[in-house]
């Protein structure tokens, strides 16, 4: 049942999200405009809205209309209920600055014109060559977010012209779509107001958003109320609350600035960030330090997938004045966008506003099409008090390489159907159409009208929502709650974690606690052989006396469950030689555990460079690439599914006692292209390590079993030449591996910069050394269609080799010696196939950050 308390406070968080208002701007470049009215007229606020008539180009065969319907909910007749409707390409003209960037708004209130009916609305709205939406429905889009009106927001660079042209394009998809708009605003903004923003999950990379176009997809004031454009800084947005975004039960505590606390902004920040009224206000987690420690105050947002997103943090300290009182990390879909945050030691003043971004890529892995921000005390630092403060968020969407910025449409639920029949058969439609003073009477205690039917159909969204999990991906501006995707919070799974063991015990073998603790001694630090981005790995004795590899997860990683079912799948479904073994796994008790086999000899790296290791051979190291060119080639060929590992580097490549090579780390792997569907590559969003990315890949996003290759050229010349893919401490045209390699290679000098431990051992064939480095050249080609199979790159090596060994003999018998080698190899992936294809078929495979390296692993 739905009480009356449920109705009444959907109704007040309704009229919170639809009752929008506005300032004009005074800029001379900026625009606010009634679409389809031949006079303007003022809206209920007292703002002039001015007839857009005179921005219609000359080419425009546009028709005026008025709604047929007023919805209760409106917050005023203009501009929604007039409108302009497009039956073909039409655009609207505006001339403006060329140094600053537009703010556009476009209004929509999807509703009958000229007896049109709104479901067959469908269409592109284009501005300067930005595609803002796509086949983009307004009445869809409406009805799966309970609103009577949409109201899109979008930020655009520069106009070089001097002119913002935006265009109106009917679908041609559906039959009698037609195009339309109720209102255009042209604001002109800043063009520093937004600086490069760090890339979480790459160092030092940071991605330039003030020289892309924008759609801002939430704008938040963390811990206070809702704040009108007439309360903004100028550029009339609009501020909600963050209560309905809040993860579970943890709203933390909200708080105010006190009467003795001014908050002023520093000389170097603009006051068109954000209005003073975000900083005054605030939540934080609570005056217990040990709930904080154990809970993550953790904000869920509905995106589209395959964009990246900034995500901007306004802080402003209300309460403490020393630096290290209150210090906590800022995670972004379990990934550290910042560790030890402390507001004082940024701002350098109590009641100082400041604010950090952070981008983030969204992909569509698992369905993923979320954000989840997390905030959480830094242990750590040891701060007088554990907690974390956030005053205001916003979250934008960057444009994509084409230009795109459009989404797809919502797909309303059966649950909002099924709401409003329900509200439908308790509430009779409105007789006829209500001013905004009796909207607000409405809302205040009647029952009544679309408005009401909107607010049942919200709590009944909510409530099943929280039931059952999020449905289809919802637009931005709705309050949105998510109990769908899974989330660590110190180390505990807050979903099913019988949903993994269950899973995974189909796969692979399951150890309880008790024995992974015995086996570690009790996780002793002696036992401890590595630590990487998930956690601590420990050397370990299972079943009376064998060696395994125990790594287990860190409360606090940024990497979690998503990355321990990944590797529990992958690893249990593939079988062969040169691959490392997953043995099996352990969640018990909050603890996320996987055992494997133990690599003695640990990573390729540490027998290259920056180690005490001796060094190694050159025959050792060709049947180490040999090796570990097997097994991607397997990867490549002999599993049931085209697999690409996405991060091969020397870290990734483990050696057992006997030197054996084995590729390790699949958490980046990804499923290859369909070729029964003519696909020629995987459009995905670029993962994996700075030096070993293939650039292709990185320009286009676009992943197929080449980049791996390329990968793997970087790990040839890393052997070769025992150096780091990228050191930034040489020169510049030496940083790179890749390039200066190939660049001493076309100058005839590669053997300058061989490693000095080979050329001072035995003297290495020159045609050996010929087939080698021109092999990782050819993997190093800009376009993958340059560069050879795996299967061309391993014959190529069990060639080198055999010239290695055969240094007087002929060319033909190393030839026919590597011929056999690689005939064999290919018959163990026929036998491999077979063992594996009894199995679950490997086609879930997860994009997430990865598990890395088992032995002396590097945090990615």
């Amino acid at each position: 049942m739905i009480s009356k308390t449920d109705i009444l406070y959907s109704l007040i968080l309704l009229s919170f999200s639809l009752n929008t208002v506005h300032v004009h701007s005074k800029d001379s470049d900026s625009y606010v405009i009634s679409c389809g009215s031949s006079s303007g007229g003022t809206d209920s606020d007292g703002r002039k809205w001015a007839s857009d008539s005179q921005f219609l180009t000359s080419s425009d065969k546009s028709n005026m209309a008025t709604a047929q319907y007023q919805d209760p909910s409106l917050p005023s007749q203009v501009p929604y209920m007039s409108a302009r409707i497009f039956n073909s390409a039409s655009s609207y003209k505006f001339s403006v600055s060329p140094k600053q960037r537009l703010l556009v708004r476009l209004h929509f209130y999807p509703t009958s014109y000229n007896s049109l009916d709104p479901s067959n609305s469908y269409f592109d709205v284009v501005a300067n060559g930005f595609t803002l939406l796509h086949n983009f429905s307004a009445s869809i889009t409406a009805q799966a977010l309970t609103q009577a009106y949409i109201m899109r927001e979008f930020s655009l660079i520069p106009p070089q012209s001097g002119y913002l042209n935006i265009t109106f394009i009917p679908s041609s998809q559906h039959d009698k779509s037609y195009a339309f708009v109720n209102g255009i605003e042209v604001i002109s903004m800043p063009a520093d107001m937004f600086k490069p923003a760090h890339l979480i999950g790459f160092q030092d990379q940071t991605v330039e958003v003030q020289s892309s176009s924008l759609q801002t997809m939430f704008r938040l004031n963390v811990g206070g109320q809702f704040i009108p454009t007439t309360n903004d800084s100028g550029l009339s947005r609009t501020w909600y609350d963050d209560s309905p975004y809040l993860f579970g039960a943890a709203f933390g505590v909200t708080s105010e600035a006190g009467k003795n606390v001014s908050i002023k902004y520093p000389p170097e920040m603009p006051g068109y960030i954000a209005p003073l009224n975000v900083y005054s206000t605030a939540r934080s987690m609570g005056p217990d330090p040990k709930i904080n420690q154990n809970y993550n105050l953790t904000w869920v947002f509905s995106v589209d997938a395959n964009f990246t997103y900034v995500v901007r943090f306004h802080f402003c300290e209300l309460q403490l004045t020393k630096i290290n009182q209150r210090v906590f990390d800022i995670f972004l879909n379990n990934r550290t966008a910042q560790k030890s945050a402390d507001a004082i030691a940024w701002a350098g003043s109590i009641g100082v506003p400041l604010y950090k971004d952070y981008a983030t890529v969204v992909n569509d892995r698992d369905g993923d099409e979320e954000i989840w921000v997390a905030l959480h005390p830094s242990v750590s630092e040891k701060p007088e008090y554990y907690d974390s403060i956030l005053n205001g968020l916003e979250i934008f969407k960057l444009n994509d390489t084409r230009g795109n910025l459009a989404g797809p449409n919502p797909e309303p639920s059966k649950m909002l159907q099924e709401a409003e029949a329900a509200a439908a058969s308790n509430f009779s439609p409105p007789p006829e159409s209500k001013s905004k003073g009796e909207v607000i009477g409405i809302a205040g205690g009647a029952a009544g009208g679309a408005a009401v039917v909107a607010a049942v159909c919200f709590v009944v969204y909510i409530k099943k929502k929280r039931k059952n999990g999020m449905e289809s991906g919802m637009g931005a501006w709705l309050p949105l709650y998510g109990n769908s995707h899974t989330s660590t919070i110190s180390g505990k799974s807050n979903t099913g974690s019988s949903h993994l063991s269950s899973l995974a015990a189909g796969l692979c073998r399951h150890f309880s606690l008790s024995e992974i603790k015995h086996g570690t001694k009790n996780f002793d630090e002696s036992q401890v052989i590595g630590v990487g981005g998930f956690g601590k790995v420990y050397k370990g004795i299972i079943d009376g006396g064998t060696q395994v590899a125990i790594k287990r997860s860190n409360p606090s990683s940024e990497q979690g469950v998503n990355e321990f079912q990944t590797e529990i799948e992958m690893l249990s479904k593939l079988r062969h030689k040169h691959l490392v073994s997953l043995i099996g796994f352990c969640e018990e008790d909050g603890e996320m555990v996987l055992v494997y086999d133990y690599m003695a000899n640990g990573t390729l790296r540490e027998h290259l460079y920056k180690s005490n290791q001796p060094p190694l051979s050159w025959k050792q190291r060709l049947e180490i690439c040999i090796g570990a060119a097997r097994g991607l080639h397997y990867l490549h060929t002999g599993a049931r599914y085209t697999i690409i590992h996405r991060d091969v580097k020397t870290t990734n490549i483990l050696l057992d006692e006997n030197w054996v090579a084995k590729v390790s780390d699949f958490g980046l792997s990804k499923t290859g292209p369909n070729i029964s569907q003519n696909q020629t590559h995987v459009s995905t969003v670029v993962k994996g390590s700075f030096g070993y990315l293939d650039p292709e890949y990185f320009r286009r996003q676009q992943l197929t079993e080449k980049s791996d290759v390329y990968s793997f050229g970087v790990v040839l010349f890393e052997v070769l030449c025992a150096r780091p893919a990228l050191n930034a401490t040489l020169p510049k045209e030496q940083v790179s591996l890749a390039d200066w390699a190939i660049h001493c290679r076309k100058k005839g000098i590669l053997g300058e910069i061989i490693d000095p431990h080979l050329k001072a051992g035995p003297p290495i064939n020159p045609e050996c050394l010929k087939k080698f480095s021109e092999t990782a050249e050819k993997c190093l080609a800009d376009h993958g269609l340059e560069r050879p199979s795996m299967g061309d790159v391993l014959w190529n090596l069990e060639f080198a080799l055999q010239l290695h060994e055969n240094p007087d003999g002929e060319a033909v018998v190393a030839q026919d010696k590597a011929n056999d080698a690689y005939a064999i190899h290919n018959s163990t992936l026929t036998v491999e196939e077979e063992s594996t294809a009894s199995e679950a078929t490997v086609e879930d495979l997860n994009t997430s950050a990865v598990f890395s390296q088992i032995v002396n692993p590097r945090g990615r």
